[in-house]
């Protein structure tokens, strides 16, 4: 409908993984194709078994590129810098590391890309194009990265910017865009929305596989980090997590496993759909690997299951105290949110 409306000058699609196997991309070519990362989630459905037949599947974007077009790719993930050599048009990488070997090779021979560089400024994001240098916005004044802390967010960051310049959006722009997008809840729901409390924080986020929930734990133990020549401030951190059933049971296992060494409590519950499981076997399968974990030391001292997403928000809730984090990986996100925000209005 999008592509058949005339009015329509531009349009940004996210294709996912599923609905190319299902019925192909739905378009013929896309005048920039970007891929972020290949990672184990959504491995064993529909024959796809191994991380090099996930990326084959989401190189298609890539393959649609026409001569005229771009290809963006993360420099940083072997699988998807290796799509390049599928990409008929011109390429922008993109890169966490500023001495990325095939970046440098590739701005040296007046190649384009997007680089998180540590100037004296502290961080930025970058524009290399052959040897020059152009800082497009420190990563302070990224508002959707958390003065650094987000990483994640850091990276995407760098990719929309490398995909808007591809698309022949003027610096100006993408620097603004850069500047004014947030993570609230009215800009992008479900992604990094962090309210304040009764004195304690609530993020609320759409973490459901084990590279999201690292990502996710890593900026939970940024945000939460004493400060610098100041006193520890011990803080409690209580994540309510669940997983979709159509995972393999042992990536589903591995969720609680890696959630279990960031928080120190967690509730477990379940998505509305339960994806072809019985009710609450999902849940049983992050429990069971979240109390793997803490028999092995993790961080994490208890583990409940509680199947309904917003009994599990309350209890985690009702038990936060002065100083704590609560992170809510919610399926539900508006049912969540008007929670919170019931609770403020009412406090």
């Amino acid at each position: 409908m999008v592509l058949q409306n005339p009015r329509v000058d531009f349009a940004v699609f996210e294709v996912a993984r599923g609905g190319i196997l299902r019925e192909g991309l739905g378009y013929e070519r896309n005048d920039v194709g970007v891929v972020l990362n290949i990672s184990s989630d959504h491995l064993g459905l529909r024959g796809i078994d191994t991380l090099r037949q996930l990326a084959a599947v989401k190189q298609v974007v890539i393959e649609a590129v026409p001569r005229g077009g771009c290809g963006v790719l993360n420099a940083d993930d072997p699988l998807v810098a290796a799509m390049r050599r599928h990409c008929s048009g011109d390429l922008i990488y993109f890169s966490m590391q500023d001495d990325n070997e095939l970046v440098e090779d590739h701005c040296r021979r007046g190649g384009r890309a997007f680089v998180l560089e540590d100037g004296r400024l502290g961080e930025g994001i970058v524009l290399r194009q052959g040897r020059r240098h152009t800082l497009v916005a420190p990563v302070s004044a990224v508002p959707a990265g958390f003065g650094g802390r987000a990483r994640m967010n850091v990276a995407n960051a760098l990719a929309a910017a490398a995909a808007a310049h591809a698309a022949g959006a003027h610096l100006h722009d993408i620097r603004a865009g850069l500047r004014s997008f947030t993570t609230s809840y009215e800009v992008a729901p479900g992604r990094l929305n962090l309210f304040e409390l009764g004195g304690f924080r609530v993020l609320v986020d759409y973490c459901h596989n084990v590279a999201g929930m690292h990502m996710l734990g890593d900026f939970v133990e940024r945000l939460t980090e004493a400060p610098r020549g100041g006193d520890i401030v011990v803080r409690r951190r209580i994540g309510v997590i669940g997983s979709p059933g159509d995972r393999r049971d042992r990536d589903i296992r591995e969720l609680g496993e890696a959630a279990a060494s960031y928080f120190d409590a967690l509730v477990v519950r379940e998505d509305v759909n339960p994806r072809g499981r019985e009710r609450g076997a999902a849940a049983e399968l992050v429990a069971a690997g979240a109390n793997a974990a803490m028999r092995k030391g993790a961080r994490c001292r208890t583990v409940e299951v509680l199947p309904d997403e917003l009994d599990a928000a309350r209890l985690a809730l009702d038990r936060a105290n002065p100083g704590d984090l609560v992170v809510v990986c919610a399926d539900r996100v508006e049912a969540v949110v008007h929670e919170l925000q019931t609770r403020r209005a009412q406090s």
